[in-house]
């Protein structure tokens, strides 16, 4: 009996995670729709790029940072540097209206809290020293700001490569269309560090990534963090599908102490508490999930066709992913190499977490710059 309750919970909670939950937000969007009052408002934005030795794209990060279509006397640009030890000020330096704040050597966070105490306006945006922002895209991301109850604004990433075996913007893709349902029914579950602002007044100093944790945090506040999917940034990502997991597993480790310290389902109303739930939860404990679906798939096999069913369904999944590690030109193949590998990562993170932390330091992923 347990082993069958084990059974349906783990399929249960893959299946809601997948399919059911991303449904059933787009579809309650149609009937409690809460819209953004947008406007186009032009506050004092302090845009800050966090950086770590990032000679290879810095140049080209603040020439696309001062194309963009904002006013110039309501726009001020910091390259915050975590002690780059390359070319990094230099060439930030050459730079007329670009202001370089040097940090001593400490973590990304704590750079971006020192650039914000250097700072007086009423926005503050980042990005990240690789993307590539649109012209319009801080213009579309502050609109948001013209509604009093937005404390936090999160635009699109898409990235961009025409080599390499790595399926994230896939992923990606598939992410913002969630993030597009849960922006509408009131506040988004997470972030991304290509893009975002949020208000000065809203902005808090705490020991958790900001992708992860300010969406959670406003909303426990009663205020709305929102996506803009009209304000665009562009990244180059890992080049193969194992480039990604590494990067994976260096990076989550922060979203399982957000989740295990942070208490980010502490003091939220019941329908974000239930998206929570759904998207983020489920996302992380999915690779157990598959464990326990395999394993109990083995053990009840002949105790029925639906289990049967299930363990020939995962052996050929896993058939196919194994195409995809070898490259194989099969269709679905490299999806279901990406995912296998996703899912492992969530669980190498945990066992990361566990013994290590999370990391202070930032790694730059191969392949991204």
């Amino acid at each position: 009996m347990l082993l069958k309750a084990i059974f349906w919970a783990s399929l249960g909670g893959l299946a809601w995670h997948h399919v059911g939950y991303p449904v059933a937000a787009a579809a309650l969007t149609r009937v409690r729709a809460k819209p953004v009052r947008k406007a186009e408002v032009e506050p004092t934005v302090s845009l800050i790029v966090p950086t770590h030795n990032e000679e290879d794209v810095i140049d080209a990060r603040v020439r696309n940072l001062l194309e963009l279509d904002y006013p110039a006397g309501k726009l001020e640009l910091v390259v915050a540097s975590d002690a780059s030890t390359d070319g990094t000020h230099e060439i930030v330096r050459g730079h007329e209206r670009v202001r370089l704040l040097e940090c001593e050597r400490a973590g990304k966070l704590p750079t971006m809290n020192a650039a914000v105490r250097q700072t007086s306006s009423e926005i503050l945006a980042f990005g990240d020293a690789n993307a590539t922002w649109a012209p319009d895209a801080l213009r579309r991301l502050v609109r948001n700001f013209a509604d009093p109850d937005v404390a936090y604004v999160c635009g699109q990433v898409r990235f961009q490569r025409e080599d390499g075996t790595n399926r994230e913007g896939v992923y990606w893709r598939y992410e913002m269309w969630l993030r597009e349902s849960e922006s509408a029914l009131g506040s988004i579950t997470g972030g991304n560090g290509a893009i975002y602002a949020v208000r000065r007044s809203d902005y808090i100093e705490w020991p958790f990534g900001h992708d992860q944790g300010f969406p959670t945090l406003m909303v426990q506040k009663g205020r709305r963090a929102v996506y803009e999917p009209e304000a665009m940034a562009f990244e180059k990502p890992s080049r193969e599908n194992e480039d990604e997991f590494r990067r994976k597993v260096r990076m989550l480790p922060w979203s399982w102490r957000y989740l295990f310290e942070a208490g980010p389902l502490r003091g939220v109303p019941p329908l974000y508490l239930f998206e929570l739930l759904s998207h983020r939860v489920l996302r992380y404990a999915s690779g157990f999930l598959h464990v326990g679906l395999l394993a109990t798939s083995i053990v009840l096999w002949g105790d029925g066709w639906v289990y049967e069913a299930a363990l020939a369904a995962q052996a050929l999944w896993l058939v196919l992913a194994a195409a995809g590690k070898l490259k194989l030109r099969v269709p679905g193949a490299g999806i279901a190499w990406y995912y296998l590998l996703m899912t492992v990562a969530t669980m190498a993170a945990l066992v990361r977490y566990l013994r290590e932390g999370a990391p202070l330091m930032w790694e730059k992923a191969e392949g991204t710059r």
